[in-house]
């Protein structure tokens, strides 16, 4: 039976899925920010991520929770040594959680009220297909459009953008197949592992095979696949 599920990246963009998959795993995106001439990444997903990450970093829970926008934001703190230089920093975890959704940040060597501060600038809107940032000063902007990520069994992860000029540089120099979505190219990274582009006339996704995924089959199931942008509203 086919099904139909809408996802909202953080700049607002909506993505429909549909076709006879199974389309019910959750999703995450994540953008790049400026904020007052400093990059900053957050990646935004289902409610229960922000507690997965917490443990990932090794915190036992979080020392601050505010209200904030609409929500919850939850503040904890550790000391993380970077792999390779082993320099150890301070680490500020936030975490916004909403009625479904939740949006997630690191900073280093900095306060919550910094934090607090960057997340303000940047404005918080929840949706019931997800989370979108709209900046409320001007020093505040999105850096890049988002990328949604999302898993599909038996096709792989889905990376889900829009199309810019140098991606479409980057295509193989070989045709692709053609699929409802849009032209199928299969290539490896540099380590030799497979991936495949799906470049739509107005997405850009990268399938990236599960170990389980058969190799062969990944066209036809793309064929499958229903991909289209909606309009962000």
């Amino acid at each position: 039976m086919a099904a139909t599920v809408v996802h909202r990246a953080l700049d607002g963009r909506r993505y429909e899925l549909s076709g006879p998959l199974d389309l019910g795993r959750p999703c995450t995106s994540s953008v790049e920010v400026t904020v007052g001439g400093r990059r900053h990444e957050l990646v935004a997903g289902s409610t229960g991520l922000g507690a997965e990450v917490a443990t990932a970093l090794g915190l036992s829970g979080f020392d601050e929770e505010l209200r904030f926008d609409g929500g919850t934001l939850l503040v904890g703190r550790t000391r993380r040594a970077e792999p390779g230089s082993r320099i150890t920093e301070d680490l500020l975890l936030v975490v916004w959680q909403g009625r479904r959704h939740c949006l997630i940040g690191h900073f280093y060597a900095t306060t919550t009220a910094t934090a607090v501060e960057l997340l303000h600038s940047l404005g918080i809107a929840e949706h019931d297909d997800g989370l979108m940032l709209r900046p409320r000063d001007p020093a505040s902007a999105l850096a890049a459009p988002a990328t949604l990520v999302k898993e599909i069994p038996t096709l792989g992860l889905l990376e889900l953008t829009v199309p810019s000029a140098p991606q479409a540089t980057r295509l193989p120099a070989w045709k692709g197949a053609r699929t409802r979505s849009g032209e199928l190219f299969s290539d490896r990274l540099s380590n030799g592992d497979p991936y495949f582009v799906l470049a739509g006339a107005d997405t850009w996704t990268t399938v990236l095979p599960l170990a389980a995924t058969d190799l062969e089959r990944v066209p036809a199931v793309v064929d499958r696949l229903g991909l289209r942008l909606l309009d962000a509203r």
